[in-house]
């Protein structure tokens, strides 16, 4: 029974998973047809949306080019709006503009101006013709604007500067000259940067600032240029200029000082490019009256070359200086300032071979030379020029150098080109320099003394006459030269004047030589029968002379005292510089009174003492050449 009930219940546990599974293929037949009918859906969806796809397609481009179009346009609106603006704004601006850069204020004057010239760029870009009117407004407001702010600039600089200052007071006090106020700089300069950034040709203030403040400097400058002019005028034809008495040093440093402080305020106002241009147009005026003023001064010096030659030596050597400096400050104006030097210095090169020929002319003009042998002015005068030169040494130097040794001599000197100003460097004396311009004055003195050698054999008579004269201006020259600056710079090269002193001295000792003549005996004695020299020699010698003889040597002594009267007459009475007498009456006394002593020791008993015939003895000549001394 047990069996059986555990089979009934193994049946309804099958039959219970039976039904189960009938539900659940049930179940799965439901979901396989739901599946199916969602594929069918899907399918259906696709197609659909295919067909949406193809239709939207073109839609979707379409919008595309509306949205583009519709950016455009908002793009035009955007620019016409831009472009109405400064129409719009152009009141505003033109109320700006009307009330100038004074009282608008310069920043929004010139931010003005720079919306103006940006709105009406973009007119023109734009090209539009309904926009022509405005942009003819425009340009008249433009140049309105930049016409107020130039007659501005004008006026600020003009309130600013001075008609002219006293150079002296700064030049005197060593300061600097004045600079425009900070200030003032600032706002100039704002409206230079404008300028220069808005003009397409030549700035227009560049011009403006050269007239206002080359009027500035050519007002201070006036007076220093009439003054140096002026202090050129000789109260005395035959004065020698002297090195500083000319204004044109007080002129060069006030033109240098100037110059500068206003180079200082060009940098400071214009652009980097401008500042030479601007610089050159400023110093323009001043210039052309410095230009002016070296050419009244060289025609000065041309008309007095022989005193005033030193004058364009002075004014090439301030000029060259000053040039210098201001290249090296500006790097500007040296070839200006060279055109404007270049007539002096053509004065001062051609001077130097002028001086030798005017001191040979002077000496050839002489009518007439001292009958006692003085000196005459011409020497001093040339060794005074020559001192001169000595205080104006660099620029001679520097010419000198240009010209060569010894180029003075030739007329090509005048054609050396000595066209530009020469640098410091060449202001360096130096070995060479000092060389050259000794070689000068050697060759100076030469001339001199040949020219006057030549004079004196036509209007001197008497060879001692001559070598008197020779003698004393060989003196008064090696004199002046040791007593001035000229001694270190000749010192061991005036061998020339030794040759010319030798000369003087034959000269003078052949009249000697002529009174010597007659101290020379030609009779023979017995020399066995002569005794030794002593007292008793002219008593002996005379013994054995024949009467023909003693007369001979009474005529001797008597011939010789006259001559030597006659001699030591002229001595006296001649004008000797106290060198020139010492010196020939020592060769004078060498050279007669070994003889004289020689002849009185052989013949002094002619006259038995009487001095009939025998003026002189041995003490009495000596004392007569002593006193020639």
């Amino acid at each position: 029974m047990a069996v059986g009930l555990s089979n009934n219940a193994r049946h309804a546990a099958d039959e219970e998973a039976r039904a189960e599974v009938d539900v659940l293929n049930s179940r799965l037949e439901k979901t396989t047809q739901l599946t199916k009918k969602i594929q069918v859906c899907l399918g259906r969806l696709e197609a659909t949306g295919k067909s949406v796809r193809d239709v939207s397609g073109p839609l979707t481009g379409e919008t595309q080019k509306l949205q583009t179009l519709g950016n455009n346009i908002d793009a035009v609106i955007a620019a016409i709006e831009r472009l109405r603006q400064p129409a719009d704004s152009k009141n505003d601006e033109e109320a700006i503009i009307r009330q100038g850069p004074e009282k608008a204020g310069l920043s929004n004057y010139l931010n003005s101006i720079k919306r103006l010239n940006k709105a009406l760029e973009n007119m023109k870009t734009s090209n539009l013709r309904a926009n022509q009117q405005t942009m003819a407004d425009l340009q008249r407001l433009i140049k309105s604007g930049n016409t107020q702010l130039e007659n501005s600039f004008d006026k600020m600089l003009r309130a600013e500067t001075p008609r002219s200052i006293e150079p002296l007071h700064y030049i005197t006090k060593n300061t600097p000259f004045p600079l425009l106020t900070q200030d003032q700089i600032s706002r100039l300069s704002l409206m230079n940067a404008y300028a220069s950034g808005n003009s397409s040709s030549e700035n227009p203030l560049l011009k403006m600032y050269a007239d206002v403040r080359g009027q500035y400097l050519s007002q201070t400058l006036v007076n220093l240029a009439y003054a140096s002019v002026n202090t050129a005028k000789k109260k005395s034809p035959d004065a020698i200029y002297r090195a500083g008495t000319n204004g044109i040093g007080m002129y060069a440093q006030a033109m240098e000082g100037l110059f500068g402080a206003e180079y200082d305020n060009i940098c400071n106002i214009f652009m980097r490019q401008d500042w030479g241009p601007a610089f050159q147009m400023t110093c323009q005026a001043p210039l052309a009256e410095l230009a002016r003023t070296l050419r009244e001064l060289n025609n000065h010096i041309k008309a007095h070359l022989s005193t005033d030659c030193y004058l364009a030596y002075e004014v090439t050597e301030i000029m060259s200086n000053l040039s210098n400096n201001i290249e090296q400050r500006t790097g500007e104006l040296k070839t200006t300032l060279a055109s404007a030097l270049k007539p002096v210095r053509e004065t001062g090169k051609l001077s130097l071979a002028e001086l030798l020929e005017d001191t040979k002319r002077k000496v050839g003009g002489l009518q007439a030379l001292p009958p006692d042998g003085s000196p005459v002015p011409i020497i001093s005068e040339t060794i005074q020029r020559l001192q001169t030169m000595v205080d104006f040494l660099r620029p001679i130097s520097s010419i000198m150098i240009s010209l060569g040794d010894g180029g003075w001599r030739s007329a090509t000197a005048a054609n050396t080109n000595l066209d530009g100003i020469p640098s410091l460097a060449s202001f360096d004396i130096g070995a060479d320099g000092k060389e050259i311009f000794a070689h000068y004055c050697t060759d100076t003195i030469d001339a001199l003394m040949s020219a006057l050698e030549q004079k004196a054999r036509t209007l001197l008579k008497g060879k001692s006459l001559l070598g008197v004269f020779l003698a004393n201006s060989v003196v008064i020259i090696e004199r002046m030269i040791r007593e001035s600056d000229l001694k270190p710079l000749l010192e061991g090269r005036l061998g020339g004047l030794e040759s010319w002193r030798k000369k003087a001295k034959a000269f003078y000792t052949e009249a000697c030589k002529d009174v010597s003549m007659h101290l020379f005996d030609v009779i023979h004695t017995n020399r066995t029968q002569r005794p030794p020299s002593g007292s008793s020699e002219s008593a002996s010698i005379l013994k054995g002379l024949s009467s023909k003889d003693k007369d001979s040597i009474k005529a001797k002594f008597q011939v010789f005292n006259m001559s030597f009267d006659e001699l030591v007459s002229k001595h006296k009475t001649y004008s000797m510089e106290r060198e020139v007498r010492q010196m020939f009456a020592r060769d004078m006394q060498q050279m007669l009174e070994p003889l004289y002593n020689r002849f009185w020791d052989r013949y002094h008993e002619i006259d038995k003492g009487k001095g009939k015939y025998v003026k002189y003895d041995k003490s009495s000549i000596a004392a007569v050449f002593l006193s020639l001394y």
